[in-house]
């Protein structure tokens, strides 16, 4: 395309940036809560909306579809390319996280402007990483009536509950996910000044941890000091997996000396950490202990207790208890395995139970791979020139220290295809936490960098068909 033809479908976006907003706060007032059943109804209801979207702005074979016992996803197609053209596949997810027992400034499902964020559940993620895509395909063919590439979309409903039903959508409807190239924006920047693209991910193993010791609750005063507490034996077990600063000491993994050392240029820094996770004044981000912070957060595995049964203040009984349980959150390191990391827990775990207890562990359904990239080739040189040209700098190459299941599915299943992980999240984002927002300066940048990458897909991919 000719540099006026590209620069007027930008100008196009910029004028029709407020429709764009607009179309999105929409979307955005749906509670599509994907784990909550009670919320089903909400992920087909934005998923039809979606749907009927795209029909109105062009697409062809927009369907909701939806296997038994699943939550839907969302496809849409413009070939009108050609065959010598490539074709992009985008992938998005249109469901969100709960809100439930979080305090929010703004309401949640009411996107709200606060000077230059739009907060909202999903805003960031990851609606307006998708919505980022539709932005740019509209001003493509409002200004052109055409688009440089064939575009396949897919927006699925359960992203956020590890996306358990995605690969039988692959297999139920292979020429879906058929294409050159697959762009998936639901990652982070490392700041609103420079664009990321990532290239590893964590994985994602969830088990439950069971302490037993009786048959009953029995009375602390009577018993105490001679019948185990299975509160203290849990933590004491939990205990087991951390080091002195509570960091993951199971399971650590050997890292690339030449990519440590780099590391420690990351623009996320120790300021960014503790401003982009909310810690309070008066603590302080974990020491780094000679290793760079960024390789804790994304090349290392972590722990987290995301649910206990120990006793809260409305359930307090001077009482020894039966048994004990927590849920505990296992981010895996690039190439890690679930099952490799399970054996280490339990032999952790099991060995040696303190008073004597009985322990159990078992996994509690979550289990993902985590995923490490080398981005070479045509595909990457076309996204930093597109990125370059929207952004001014290009794409850094950056790690996200959470799970994205299909990312790894996908690139199980089409090895050979690049994978291109952009996002409109920055250190501020606070996604999956109360007053999630999206940084309006990156939507804007967005947006123009996904209008520049078609077009230089196309240049870059064309001559390789």
């Amino acid at each position: 395309m000719s540099h006026d033809q590209i620069d007027a479908v930008v100008n196009h976006a910029t004028r029709n940036f407020e429709h764009t907003l607009a179309q999105l706060c929409a979307y955005l007032e749906i509670p599509a809560i994907s784990c909550d059943p009670a919320h089903a109804g909400d992920v087909r209801l934005l998923a039809a909306k979606i749907c009927t979207d795209l029909q109105a702005l062009g697409m062809s074979a927009c369907e909701v579809r939806e296997l038994e016992g699943t939550l839907p996803i969302v496809t849409g197609e413009w070939m009108n390319a050609g065959p010598d053209a490539p074709t992009v596949l985008i992938y998005g997810h249109l469901d969100l996280q709960p809100v439930a027992g979080e305090i929010w400034h703004t309401p949640p499902h009411k996107a709200t402007q606060v000077g230059e964020r739009l907060y909202a559940r999903g805003a960031a993620d990851d609606m307006g990483g998708w919505m980022s895509h539709i932005a740019a395909i509209e001003a493509w063919l409002s200004v052109s009536g055409t688009l440089p590439v064939n575009i396949k979309l897919v927006i699925e409903g359960e992203e956020e509950i590890g996306s358990p039903n995605l690969e039988r959508y692959m297999d139920a409807y292979p020429a879906q996910f058929s294409a050159d190239v697959m762009v998936l924006t639901d990652c982070e920047n490392p700041s609103v000044d420079i664009p990321g693209l990532t290239v590893s991910l964590r994985g994602l193993l969830e088990v439950e941890l069971t302490v037993s010791a009786l048959d009953a609750d029995v009375h602390s005063g009577l018993w105490g000091g001679m019948v185990p507490d299975v509160s203290i034996a849990l933590i004491k077990l939990i205990d087991r997996l951390t080091d002195e600063d509570g960091r993951m000491k199971v399971g650590r993994v050997d890292v690339d000396e030449a990519w440590r050392q780099s590391a420690w240029d990351s623009p996320i820094t120790v300021d960014v950490i503790e401003n982009g996770a909310h810690i309070i004044e008066g603590v302080a981000a974990l020491p780094d202990r000679g290793i760079p912070p960024v390789e804790w957060m994304w090349r290392q595995p972590s722990i987290t207790v995301v649910a206990t049964t120990l006793p809260t203040p409305a359930l307090k009984k001077n009482a020894l208890r039966q048994k004990a349980s927590a849920v505990l959150s296992i981010r895996l390191a690039p190439g890690q395995s679930s099952a490799e990391m399970l054996v280490l827990l339990k032999q952790v775990l099991l060995a040696d139970p303190p008073g004597g207890i009985k322990v159990e562990l078992g996994a509690d359904g979550w289990a993902g791979e985590g995923w490490l990239y080398t981005p070479k080739g045509p595909a990457f040189e076309a996204a930093d020139r597109a990125y370059q040209k929207a952004w001014g700098a290009p794409l850094a190459r950056v790690g996200v220290g959470g799970s994205i299941p299909f990312v790894a599915l996908f690139g199980r299943r089409f090895g050979n295809l690049p994978l291109i992980l952009n996002g409109v999240m920055d250190p501020e984002t606070t996604a999956h936490g109360p007053n999630e927002s999206m940084h309006l300066g990156i939507f804007k940048k967005a947006i123009k960098a996904n209008i520049y990458l078609y077009d230089e897909l196309l240049t870059a991919l064309k001559s390789k068909r």
